[in-house]
């Protein structure tokens, strides 16, 4: 009974099935139609579409700043430093011993004398009672001496008219018969004790110290009752009338000066003009001086050759600059000896020599040129450089990330200092060339 039923309703839906398939097959046409002329319309449009036009990207042209080169000629100008040092230092130390019981006011670091001026003095007690004694000998040695000359006189007398009575040679036969030894006796103990007395004289004379030359001291370890001997040491002094610079300069340095080896201590017929400037307060003051020689070995660790400069009357203010300080020994000065001249030498920014040996140039005020030059010295943020360098010729100091020679590039010319550039004036209106409305240029180069 279940199987006949199972039966009977496999049959009923089996009987349905066969009348809906046509509408099935209907919708799947009408689909595939709608698909198909969706294809075919999507197809018509991507083939009949207009071709997009080739837009040119902008150019990009870099901006870049420069400074105009700057050619001159003559002696260039070689560059170096050190410390002031005194040009004589010295111990001030008596030569007698004894007391003192003098001293100058100004014998105190810092206090400056006179050449020959008193520093203090020993007591000269028992000097001036030895040149007394001395005095007295002397007094006693020229009367023995008269004595001598008389004796030898009368004795040369006496053998004269013995000789002519007895009919004898009238030349004396030895020295002994004229008083000859006892004279040169008595003559050579009067020059002892004159030589004695000279030397009580001197002596008393160097219980005086004096300055030796035109000095400050520097220091002094003496004071008045103190008991001073020979030659110890009470104190410093340094000459004031020059100073000296001892200027380390390398090999390079030392041959753009071309009479360095022949400079002569002393002479003044070889001396190199030199100007000296330091630094005092927050101001720069200067003196001039010149070469006095050279060391002729180079230093072993340095590798560097000394060249001594000298300053004359470093502590001298001039009239026409009376706020201008002494050149203090130890402080720092910066020096510039005369070098070799050239006929034609161009002056650019140290920091636009490019590799040790380039430079970026415009040409045709667009085109960048890489200009090779011949470095010949460097002073500060200067460079003095060789080659086909034109005066005013505009030499690229920025920096550019990509560069190749012939470059189209948009020059801007470096302003005088960057407070002007930054610290215009409101409403000022830039120097016509230096205008950057799109804020292209590029301020961070400026002078690298």
């Amino acid at each position: 009974m279940e199987d006949g039923t199972r039966q009977t309703l496999y049959w009923a839906d089996d009987a349905e099935a066969p009348a809906s398939r046509p509408g099935f097959l209907k919708r799947l046409g009408q689909g595939a139609i709608v698909i198909g002329v969706g294809v075919l319309g999507f197809a018509l449009l991507f083939g009949m579409r207009a071709e997009p036009g080739e837009v040119e990207p902008p150019r990009v042209i870099p901006t870049v700043t420069t400074v105009p080169a700057r050619v001159t000629q003559g002696a260039i100008k070689v560059r170096g430093g050190g410390t002031v040092r005194p040009s004589a230092e010295v111990t001030i130390a008596p030569q007698v011993g004894g007391r003192v019981i003098w001293a100058s006011p100004a014998l105190v670091s810092g206090g400056r004398f006179l050449e020959g001026e008193p520093l203090l003095r020993v007591d000269p007690a028992d000097y001036e009672n030895a040149v007394e004694a001395a005095d007295a000998d002397v007094a006693q040695r020229e009367v023995a001496l008269l004595e001598a000359e008389e004796n030898a006189r009368l004795a040369l007398d006496e053998w004269a008219r013995l000789a002519a009575r007895e009919n004898l040679d009238p030349t004396p036969p030895n020295a002994l018969v004229t008083r000859q030894p006892q004279l040169d006796a008595a003559k050579a103990a009067l020059r002892s004790a004159t030589a004695r007395l000279d030397d009580t004289r001197l002596a008393l004379e160097r219980t005086w110290i004096r300055a030796p030359f035109n000095g400050i001291v520097r220091e002094e370890t003496v004071d008045l009752g103190q008991f001073v001997a020979a030659g110890q040491s009470i104190g410093r002094l340094y000459a004031t009338d020059e100073v000296e610079i001892v200027v380390p300069l390398s090999d390079n340095e030392a041959a753009l000066i071309e009479r360095l080896w022949s400079a002569r201590a002393g002479e003044a017929e070889t001396r190199i003009p030199v100007g000296i400037t330091s630094e005092y307060g927050g101001v720069e003051y200067a003196w001039s001086g010149y070469v006095d020689r050279a060391e002729s070995a180079l230093d072993e660790q340095t590798r560097t050759v000394d060249v001594v400069v000298r300053v004359p009357e470093p502590f001298t203010t001039p009239e026409d600059e009376p706020r201008r300080p002494p050149l203090l020994i130890g402080s720092y000065a910066t020096v510039d000896i005369e070098g070799t001249s050239f006929e034609e030498y161009a002056v650019v920014p140290a920091g636009a020599v490019r590799d040790g040996d380039v430079l970026w140039t415009v040409q045709d005020d667009t085109l960048l040129v890489m200009t090779p030059v011949e470095p010949i010295q460097e002073v500060d943020d200067q460079a003095m450089v060789l080659g086909s360098i034109a005066d005013g010729t505009p030499v690229i100091v920025s920096m550019l990330v990509f560069v190749t020679d012939g470059m189209t590039v948009q020059p801007v010319q470096f302003l005088e200092s960057a407070q002007s550039w930054d610290a215009a004036p409101a409403g000022a209106t830039e120097p016509e060339g230096t205008a950057d409305p799109e804020g292209t240029a590029d301020r961070e180069g400026v002078g690298s």
